[in-house]
């Protein structure tokens, strides 16, 4: 039996999509904080045990009978570390044999902030004892395509990464790692650096959209302090998550999201998901 926290998310859906073409349904299990998300996961076809992370006791039960669990990290940033370790902790009590991680790219070095609390997961893990496997997920290619409508409109990409090289794949791309890791044999153990096989910079990206819509767009690079005011006075983002934007663009300027591994596209035996696909998928 193989569970997925997180199951109703953006991600967690793709990866139960990813499963069920490699394992039959009946063996997978899909966690939701929420029971009112349980419809999300029974739509697909897919069991619904609801495991709040808040309520260790949930999660005991929501883990019987599984041998496999995949923890796709909590989206409340400030509050993942508690969070996952009630995960790891209920895990280890209910006997689960494999414990797979979506951590970040190169979490253990990053000077990412959101790098914290997944080297502080991953040491969590490493200290349960329970057999593991670390998907260090570099970016997605939507947290920057989510925005090529609003470039087409304003004519401009607004970021802080300079002339950094980006390394991004897409949710799919990442989901089925993940399904891969869950459904075959000899990853116990490992450490994956994950991230797309194309390095761009947000002025590449910026062309790209300009390409494709025939408008044009151009990217607008500012400092980190500018780029933090432009989030919550333009874009209108609460003030922390607009500093984690701000942080991991400056960081990213840094080479902070490149990785030429291609250990993603290696894992998941295909290319990964190209800058132009994600663009045209999203416009």
């Amino acid at each position: 039996m193989i569970a997925v926290t997180g199951a109703n998310g953006q991600l967690g859906q793709l990866v139960l999509k990813a499963l069920q073409a490699k394992t039959p349904e009946e063996t997978i299990v899909g966690l939701v904080r929420q029971q009112k998300n349980e419809e999300v996961v029974t739509s697909l076809g897919v069991e619904a045990r609801h495991a709040d992370y808040n309520q260790p006791a949930t999660v005991r039960d929501a883990l019987i009978g599984v041998t496999k669990l995949l923890l796709i990290s909590s989206s409340e940033v400030g509050s993942r570390a508690s969070q996952h370790k009630a995960v790891i902790n209920a895990a280890k009590d209910s006997g689960v044999e494999l414990l797979v991680y979506t951590s970040l790219l190169r979490a253990d070095t990053s000077p990412m902030i959101l790098a914290q609390e997944h080297k502080e997961t991953e040491q969590m893990i490493k200290d349960s004892g329970i057999q593991a496997v670390i998907l260090r997920n570099g970016w997605y290619t939507e947290n920057y395509t989510q925005g090529a409508a609003t470039a087409v409109a304003t004519g401009a990409v607004v970021g802080a990464a300079g002339e950094g090289r980006l390394n991004t794949a897409s949710r799919v791309d990442y989901a089925e790692a993940a399904a891969v890791v869950l459904t075959t044999q000899g990853h116990a153990g490992k450490t994956y650096e994950l991230a797309g096989d194309e390095a761009y910079t947000l002025a590449d990206f910026a062309a790209e959209i300009a390409r494709q819509s025939g408008k044009p767009v151009q990217y607008q690079n500012q400092s980190k302090e500018s780029y933090l005011e432009f989030l919550t006075t333009v874009a209108g983002l609460p003030q922390p998550f607009a500093e984690i934007l701000a942080d991991s663009d400056a960081c990213a300027a840094e080479g902070a999201l490149a990785d030429s591994s291609k250990t993603l596209s290696k894992l998941i035996d295909r290319p990964a998901t190209s800058l132009a696909e994600s663009i045209s998928a999203s416009l």
